[in-house]
């Protein structure tokens, strides 16, 4: 694209991965802290193309390092207003990952980003090269940016205090959906930012359901829908409402089938289990269904510990991103859970049994005050077992599904299997597919009951006479 930096500079390195063996070094993350912010400003208040840097530069980094890192850019212009702040923030992630060598996933405060060893012997040597070509596309791209600077920070008690400023902005931008509602519009807005990474999502945003990077409310997606018509945020006209709790329209179907390459025809925007959004990877908080006490938990991205399943954040998200819909995980974004329709098919707040304490600070207001005690953390609940025990005691609304389940006529004696003493025999939730049975006559049989499993080859050999 331009011979004034020692990379390339290209869509064709969208998706690229840089792996911890061949990084130079790693920059935020989830060991570390960091932020994107974009503000909008007068045109006489900034310098177009000017960059400062607090604290240690790339190459004062030592290989294999990790640091705090932030960036925040001003823009000016005669169309630049507060609600682009946004949307701009948004295409960071796009605009630097055309960088090679560099890697930018997720967004806001959960920026993750590496920076390869290939690059810096190509002579990357300091952030103000990342900075002036991430600079330049903003300006080439988004013709409405007129002047725009750039501050990075690399200084750990710096990135501390202006990502506190940060988090207030986040929250003011959360705040102004929160009088509007799906039914109050004919129109959703979509973006595939994340299409290079997850090439068949399409990520729907509704008044009652934000972007899962939790970047972009539906205002955002309008504002950016009419100063860059073509570009990744667009309208999606609502169309025939199909299925008014589920949250399913016709307009909603007919975009997702023709963006994922005819590879879902149907998205229920606020079901958990029936035809559910697709995840795309930059998600802020995965779900993940606990078929053995049939609830529901959520762990966010800044949780490093194992959820009562025995699996971490990281473990479940490569599950469940790439742009599928993936029955019983489901990535969202924080904003969501302040949702008036949040998985309201499926039981809404009275489905979810678990949570980090961090995640569940951060909403507490927002979660029903009956059910504040009653859905525990990870000082309260570490395991399964520890988990139904703790749901029965504090008579979470879960336990109700139970006493149904329990009350249901029992399997065949052939079709049953073995559940622990007193537990009920737990069903498969509505849009669960239905669980295949191997074999017959002479052969095997194998019956599976609430399971979840990737099988590469299966061999059967017959009995040797």
């Amino acid at each position: 694209m331009t011979n004034e930096f020692p990379f390339e500079i290209s869509p064709m390195f969208e998706g690229e991965r840089v792996r911890k063996d061949d990084m130079f070094v790693e920059l935020a993350g989830p060991k570390s802290r960091g932020f994107e912010l974009v503000r909008a400003a007068g045109l006489d208040e900034i310098e177009d193309g000017r960059f400062n840097l607090t604290g240690p530069d790339l190459l004062s980094m030592q290989e294999g390092s990790r640091h705090p890192y932030a960036m925040i850019y001003r823009i000016a212009g005669k169309l630049v207003e507060p609600d682009l702040e946004a949307i701009v923030e948004r295409r960071n992630h796009d605009f630097q990952n055309y960088i090679q060598g560099y890697m930018h996933l997720n967004q806001r405060y959960d920026i993750w980003v590496r920076i390869s060893k290939d690059a810096v012997k190509k002579g990357l040597k300091s952030f103000e090269q990342i900075a002036k070509a991430t600079m330049m596309l903003f300006k080439n791209e988004l013709p409405f940016i007129e002047k725009i600077e750039a501050s990075f920070i690399t200084d750990p008690e710096e990135v501390e205090k202006q990502r506190a400023d940060a988090l207030k902005v986040y929250e003011a931008r959360d705040a102004r959906t929160k009088g509007l509602h799906d039914e109050d519009v004919d129109v959703f807005y979509g973006c595939t930012l994340c299409q290079s990474f997850a090439p068949t999502n399409v990520c729907v945003v509704t008044p009652d359901r934000i972007s899962l990077c939790g970047a972009i409310n539906w205002f955002d997606g309008r504002a950016a829908a009419k100063v860059d018509p073509e570009g990744p945020q667009f309208a999606i006209p609502k169309g025939e409402i199909l299925d008014k709790v589920g949250g399913e329209y016709s307009g909603v179907n007919e975009k997702a089938a023709s963006l994922s390459g005819g590879e879902f025809s149907r998205i229920k925007l606020h079901s958990f289990f029936e035809y559910p959004h697709t995840s795309c990877g930059c998600f802020e908080v995965v779900g993940f269904y606990i078929p053995e006490v049939d609830g529901i938990g959520w762990v966010d991205r800044d949780y490093s510990g194992s959820a009562p399943n025995g699996l971490a954040f990281s473990t479940m998200a490569g599950q469940t991103g790439g742009g599928k819909q993936i029955i019983g995980f489901l990535g969202v974004g924080v904003n969501y859970f302040r949702s008036p329709k949040f998985i309201q098919p499926d039981g809404g707040w009275d489905r979810v049994v678990w949570m980090p304490k961090n995640l569940k600070e951060k909403i507490k207001a927002d979660i029903p005050a009956e059910l504040l005690d009653k859905i525990p953390n990870e000082d309260e609940v570490g395991d399964l077992k520890t988990l139904r025990d703790y749901l029965e005691k504090k008579q979470h609304p879960i336990t109700q599904r139970w006493a149904k389940e329990e009350a249901a006529p029992h399997a065949a004696p052939s079709e049953a299997v073995a559940q622990p003493a007193g537990a009920p025999l737990w069903s498969v939730p509505a849009g669960l597919p239905a669980i295949p049975q191997f074999g017959g006559g002479d052969g095997i049989k194998i019956v599976l009951k609430n399971a979840k499993i990737t099988i590469e080859r299966i061999i059967l050999k017959g009995k040797e006479k």
